[in-house]
Order: C-alpha cells, then sequence, then structure tokens
C-alpha cells in the first residue's frame, strides 16, 4: 500500500511518498551518523559511491560498505548505470523522500483536505453543503433560460452559476445525482426540501421569489398595472433601498420548508448584480464574508464594478 506524508501550509496542502519501517534494526542502520549523511545525499541526487566520498572526504570502500547495508535495508536502489574508465558506476538513489515508523493506532476520518484547507469562513459558509464524504450535499436551482413566471423574463444569469461550481469543484466532490435544476423544473416535495443554492434574483428565478420574503435585505416586488414590477434591494437593517443594476444580494437562511436545510441565495437586480455576487464568493469570499458571525443567517449586498474599463465586472465592494 502506498503511503503518503501530508503537509500543510499558507499555499494548500503537499503530500510526498513515504517509505514505513517495521524492523528495528533496518531504523538503526538508517540513524547512524554517517549513514545518515548519505542518505540525505541521495535522497537530493542519484550518486555513485566515489562522488559520494569525494563529497564527504573519506575512503570510497567506507563508503560501499555503508552502501550496501542502506540497500540491505531496502531504502536505497540502483536508479541507473554508466560505463566510467573500463568498469560500471552504480548511481544510488533513495526509494522515497521521506521514511517513518507506524503504530498500530486506527487512523481518523478527515474531510476532503481542500475543504478544510479553505478559509473558516468558507467552511463555515457552505459546511451543510457538503457531507462527511466531502459529496456536495444539495441542489442548486438556476432560472430557466426561456420566458416564464409573473415577471415573463428569460434568465440570462444562470450561467454563471457554472462558474460557481468549478469553485465549489475545488473542495467538494460531485454527488451521484445531476445536482443543477431550472426553476421551472424543481418538485416541491423533493428539491424545496433540501439544501439550495438559488442563483437569480426574483425576475428570473421562481425559487428566489418563493424565499425573498424570508430574508432579512430582500428584493422589493411590486404590483401594477403591468404586472409585477422589481423596485430594488431594500435592507430592514437600514433601510436603504439599492437599485442599481450591478447590486446584488448573497444570503444565506434556514430553509422555510424543511427547518434542518439551508438555502443560499445568490441574486442581482440584473444579471450584471449576480455576476458581482458570484464573484464576491469565488474570489473575494474573505471580504464578503468578513461578518460571518450567524451560521444560520447571513446577508450581504454586493455592487459591482468595472476597473479595468472593458465593460465587464470584476472587483466588488460590500455595501452592507
Amino acid at each position: 500500500m502506498n503511503k503518503r506524508l501530508l503537509e500543510k501550509n499558507e499555499k494548500g496542502y503537499k503530500v510526498k511518498k513515504i517509505k514505513m519501517i517495521q524492523d528495528p534494526k533496518k531504523l538503526k542502520i538508517i540513524l547512524g551518523d554517517l549513514t545518515w549523511k548519505i542518505l540525505l545525499m541521495l535522497s537530493e541526487k542519484e550518486l555513485y559511491p566515489l562522488q559520494i566520498a569525494r563529497k564527504l572526504g573519506i575512503h570510497e570502500q567506507l563508503v560501499y560498505y555503508h552502501i550496501k547495508k542502506l540497500s540491505r535495508a531496502g531504502v536505497i536502489i540502483v536508479k541507473k548505470e554508466k560505463k566510467k574508465k573500463g568498469g560500471t558506476a552504480k548511481y544510488f538513489k533513495t526509494v522515497a523522500p521521506a521514511f517513518g515508523i507506524e503504530l498500530p493506532q486506527k487512523y481518523e476520518l478527515i474531510q476532503d483536505l481542500a475543504f478544510s484547507n479553505m478559509s473558516n469562513k468558507i467552511q463555515s459558509f457552505f459546511k451543510e453543503f457538503v457531507n462527511e464524504q466531502g459529496v456536495f450535499y444539495g441542489k442548486v436551482v438556476v432560472g430557466s433560460p426561456t420566458a416564464h413566471g409573473p415577471f415573463k423574463t428569460s434568465a440570462r444569469d444562470g450561467h454563471y452559476a457554472a462558474h460557481l461550481t468549478f469553485f465549489l469543484g475545488q473542495f467538494m466532490k460531485m454527488p451521484k445525482d445531476f445536482a443543477i435544476k431550472l426553476d421551472v423544473d424543481v418538485k416541491v416535495e423533493k428539491e424545496e426540501k433540501n439544501n439550495l443554492i438559488l442563483v437569480g434574483g426574483p425576475g428570473t428565478n421562481l425559487l428566489t421569489q418563493e424565499v425573498n420574503k424570508h430574508i432579512p435585505i430582500r428584493f422589493n416586488m411590486q404590483s401594477s398595472s403591468l404586472g409585477f414590477l422589481l423596485g430594488g434591494l431594500l435592507s430592514d437593517k437600514t433601510s436603504n433601498n439599492y437599485t442599481s443594476d450591478t447590486i446584488g444580494l448573497i444570503a444565506k437562511i434556514i430553509n422555510p420548508w424543511d427547518k434542518t436545510k439551508r438555502i443560499i441565495v445568490i441574486a442581482g437586480n440584473k444579471a450584471v448584480g449576480t455576476k458581482a455576487c458570484v464573484l464576491a464568493l469565488t474570489k473575494y469570499h474573505s471580504k464578503t464574508l468578513l461578518n460571518l458571525d450567524n451560521e444560520e443567517t447571513f446577508t450581504a449586498v454586493i455592487q459591482g464594478f468595472d476597473l479595468d474599463g472593458d465593460g465587464k465586472v470584476d472587483s466588488i465592494e460590500v455595501k452592507e
């Protein structure tokens, strides 16, 4: 069985092969002062005994003696052979970049490593959406691209879910069942009682319409002679009304149809606002989730900006 040594740093996880030593006599061979120096040299580069002797300033026969011991212990092997001055030089190399001993205690089950390496805020925000096996646990619901709902609109922001799922794919495994649903295909008895990620505002996503009244910062849906109109985002906390197209909402609430589940809403006044929210979670999540304290309810108003002047949103600010 292959073993790997795991190391975590600020950039992520790194692994390398580790050779387990179960015979204490072999371990004693490795831990000799001179033997250890030779082993360190061979872990860095393939060398033949004369090279080692010259580097250490010792007799070649002494190097051969320790090479034979390391070979018998199974920690070095001949990697290649070359003809040199009528003879054959054998180049030795360690069989692994690490060696260790293993005691018989049981292994502990850990969550998916990539998810464990994400920031604590991201882990808290998405914790209900990944099971113990590291598999995505929920559904992503996007608006239908055909005219539908009371606004008779066609969703133009559903494709932003693809960028979001690329991000989630870094630290969640793919579920067995298809995880993406159109709002018009959602079956109330089945999908609504689930962990849901709703992409798109109430004008294009029927599920966002349904949960809108449960969010402390909600979309202002007004009825008129022309049907429903959207009047931007209204905040219960600040009483602000955000009407810009580049404004969007990121919210996490308890699922009103199943209190054990959660719903995340990623929605804009317009499609560009939804894009800003997706960027806020995938690229600027440290800033976006800075005030994530309550793991059951969270809201953030996001505004997108085009900093490089190419006509596309590439940065965000958290308005509240």
